[in-house]
């Protein structure tokens, strides 16, 4: 048997497969297995052994894409037809990844029609249908549901943990000395999931009562660059900075040795949860029911209530002793689950 699966979405969805991909692999061990993910996504799935290959698709904001792109696109197509998959699952619910999809030429096409009705055109290029309502429901369990309902036996579950093995993590050398500390993962491109600076700056002051250093994590953009390293400077020497320096498998060996993570809702958070960190996660511009870190010890933090006349932001909701409290719920009970 061989399996394709393509999902065409931001890195922390690319992880998200990760729990199907292990069941697939539990369910038919002979298999091979190949993924299909934009570009830039690759080195968060490094981390889980049960998928023999991953291929690239290049991004499809217009700003991304580069004139050569096309050719590049071509090449992908053309490989992934060779390989005459029995099985090719659209888990990304895009136009791109349907039009992969047919140019496999699997012999069954699958893809989930329950939450975003297909276009008649697109009902015709597929095989299979898993008609799971996946709102409301975590991203992990739509992929899981839509892969199972379109195979010839349903999936045993439970649906396993996110992957990214510890024998795939990778030591990062600023951080070997370090003991027992946590990182925090502030910064991110939404503007809508940040939270303040200042209470950043807090936060970093309270757990240093409470772990002896911090690694503060960061993406390679040059705002979240600075935020981390103006971070850092309030503790010289207790606060780590990666600078966006970091590949995925170097944070996944930080966080498989960390007391804890702390971060928003991104890549980083759902990286946390595959390595088992426990996690405190704040929520303010997306919801803990679709995202929230999978399988792993963790406490949500979301906003306040408010009424209609507050004036406040969902990020000026979550008080630095909010987190701190969650902080110190995790701490209490250390330890693997």
């Amino acid at each position: 048997m061989k399996f394709l699966f393509i999902k065409l979405k931001h890195i922390g969805d690319s992880l998200l497969l990760t729990p199907v991909i292990r069941s697939v692999r539990a369910a038919y061990p002979q298999a091979e297995i190949w993924v299909v993910v934009r570009r830039g996504c690759e080195g968060i799935l490094a981390g889980c052994p049960e998928i023999d290959r991953v291929l690239a698709a290049a991004a499809p904001e217009k700003n991304n894409r580069r004139p050569w792109n096309w050719a590049a696109d071509f090449g992908l197509a053309a490989a992934v037809r060779r390989e005459r998959f029995d099985y090719a699952f659209e888990l990304g619910d895009g136009d791109r990844g349907r039009w992969l999809t047919l140019i496999s030429g699997a012999r069954r096409r699958c893809a989930n029609s329950a939450g975003r009705p297909l276009h008649w055109w697109w009902k015709r290029t597929f095989t299979d249908f898993s008609d799971f309502w996946w709102y409301k429901s975590h991203q992990v369990e739509k992929d899981f549901h839509t892969v199972s309902d379109c195979l010839p036996t349903p999936l045993p579950l439970p649906i396993p943990s996110l992957s990214f093995a510890r024998e795939h993590s990778r030591p990062w050398p600023p951080a070997a000395g370090l003991t027992r500390f946590a990182v925090l993962h502030p910064g991110t491109r939404w503007s809508i999931k940040r939270w303040p600076e200042q209470r950043w700056r807090y936060l970093c002051v309270g757990l240093l009562e409470r772990v002896p250093a911090i690694v503060l994590s960061c993406g390679p953009a040059p705002e979240e660059v600075r935020l981390c390293t103006s971070l850092s400077r309030s503790a010289p020497g207790r606060i780590i900075c990666t600078s966006g320096q970091t590949s995925w498998a170097q944070l996944a060996g930080l966080l498989h040795r960390a007391a804890l993570f702390v971060g928003v809702d991104t890549a980083a958070m759902h990286l946390a949860a595959a390595c088992s960190c426990p996690t405190a996660a704040l929520f303010m511009g997306s919801s803990p029911i679709e995202w929230a870190p999978w399988q792993t010890r963790n406490v949500v933090i979301q906003p306040e209530p408010t009424d209609e006349e507050s004036s406040r932001s969902p990020a000026e909701r979550i008080s630095v002793n909010m987190v701190l409290q969650a902080c110190d719920e995790l701490l209490r009970t250390e330890g693997r689950t």
